[in-house]
């Protein structure tokens, strides 16, 4: 169990280790760079990730995956009126706008993820964490008669989280976030009740 110290010391080193491969790569980053960015001499770095680098990405690939839903909540978790997910949509577009290249979402899929199979676990149960979520935002809006009973939540959950993961990937090639934004606009109007 670390001390309130210990853990301070953890969580910087996961903090820098985080931010050297947003912005240079995970190739590009070393254990000097990843200490010098820490404060932290390399004593400490194996202290705290005795397996070395294979482990500290895992941390890291943790920490990021919690950024990631950290990032949406409250709104993610108050999916129940057409207001909620449009102010979802809007702090969702705005956040990843902010961050550009340097997105949480964007280091587990491009670059932690690809590297480790645990990381890959991690993404893997970020995406179902958070496709739940949005199910379970799209179920009670059917049931409140918001959204059609023949779409299947599931499916529409999936294909929400192929939008942004798409619109996030040309957000970081292209700095623009309109992909995204068009992506998401016309998956909620998928979802909206349709009246003649």
């Amino acid at each position: 169990m670390l001390t309130s110290k210990g853990t301070a010391t953890r969580d910087r080193i996961v903090a820098a280790a985080a931010g050297e491969i947003r912005e240079r790569g995970i190739a590009a980053v070393t254990l000097d760079d990843i200490g010098q960015r820490s404060r932290t001499g390399k004593s400490q770095l194996f202290h705290y990730f005795p397996e070395g680098k294979e482990q500290l990405l895992l941390a890291v690939a943790e920490r990021e995956a919690e950024r990631v839903i950290e990032d949406q909540e409250p709104q993610l978790g108050r999916l129940t009126s057409w207001e909620a997910w449009q102010e979802w949509r809007d702090v969702l577009v705005e956040k990843y706008r902010r961050q550009g290249v340097h997105c949480p979402l964007g280091v587990l899929i491009t670059e932690i993820g690809r590297h480790t199979s645990a990381a890959q676990a991690v993404t893997g149960r970020l995406l179902v964490q958070w496709q739940q979520a949005l199910e379970a935002g799209i179920h009670q809006m059917q049931a409140a008669g918001e959204i059609r009973a023949d779409v299947d939540a599931h499916r529409a959950a999936g294909a929400l989280m192929a939008a942004i993961q798409g619109g996030v990937a040309i957000l970081m090639s292209s700095g623009s976030a309109q992909h995204l934004e068009y992506a998401l606009d016309l998956c909620l109007d998928y979802l909206r009740v349709k009246t003649s």
